[in-house]
């Protein structure tokens, strides 16, 4: 099947090539985004050690050689969804940060949609998210700067409007946007990755959801979170 990758239409692949070096066309770059759909889902149920090339391959509907067309490892392939994933959760997190009025009772708007997006971003990625936090805990470099890139300009963003709070007078002159920034991105991260151990001690995903913007509300603008 090795005609699946071609050259023809290298300027609609975005840039993507397969494990030799060429640039997908459009019936590869198909091939290569059925292999990655069926990665990402069978992330949901397994292990990403567990994973098998030849599994990969039958759930996409293609054979193992295929499959190495476009990726070397099994490993390759979740890097090309984390990327993918990163790209998205900058638009889907970021652009709320930025976009978002930070003045008034509307700021509490804002805070409220951020929690939102993280819990639908975190919910609709929960199997690559494990992945990420679990390689980064053991060191592997490639995946934790996968999941910086994730967060670093969400984080970035955030930091820029404390900083604005600051020069207005809303936080003291000691106070390090950065720093307030990086305890929110970890906050927001943990507790939209952990819901399910919340439900435990019955803890209502609404609940949830309203101290989450509560405290982002109060640690960005330096205010009291409106009732």
């Amino acid at each position: 099947m090795a005609d699946e990758v071609d050259t023809t239409v290298a300027d609609e692949s975005g840039g993507l090539r397969a494990a030799d070096g060429r640039v997908p066309g459009r019936r590869g770059r198909a091939t290569r985004d059925r292999l990655t759909a069926a990665t990402l889902g069978m992330l949901q149920d397994t292990s990403y050690r567990d994973l098998k090339v030849v599994d990969i391959a039958r759930e996409a509907g293609t054979s193992p050689a295929t499959f190495y067309q476009y990726f070397p490892d099994v490993e390759s392939a979740i890097l090309a969804l984390a990327e993918e994933m990163a790209e998205d959760g900058n638009d889907r997190l970021t652009r709320i940060v930025r976009e978002g009025d930070w003045t008034g009772k509307q700021a509490y708007v804002t805070t409220e949609a951020i929690a939102d997006a993280y819990i639908s971003f975190w919910d609709d990625n929960s199997g690559l998210m494990r992945v990420l936090d679990l390689t980064s805990l053991e060191g592997d470099e490639r995946f934790r700067s996968m999941r910086t890139r994730l967060l670093n300009e969400f984080t970035i963003a955030l930091a820029g409007v404390v900083a604005t709070q600051q020069q207005a007078g809303k936080h003291p002159a000691d106070i390090d946007p950065m720093a307030v920034a990086g305890v929110l991105v970890s906050m927001l991260a943990h507790v939209a990755s952990h819901r399910g151990g919340f439900e435990t001690y019955d803890i209502a995903a609404q609940d949830l959801r309203r101290a989450m913007a509560r405290i982002v509300y109060t640690s960005v603008t330096g205010a009291k979170a409106p009732k």
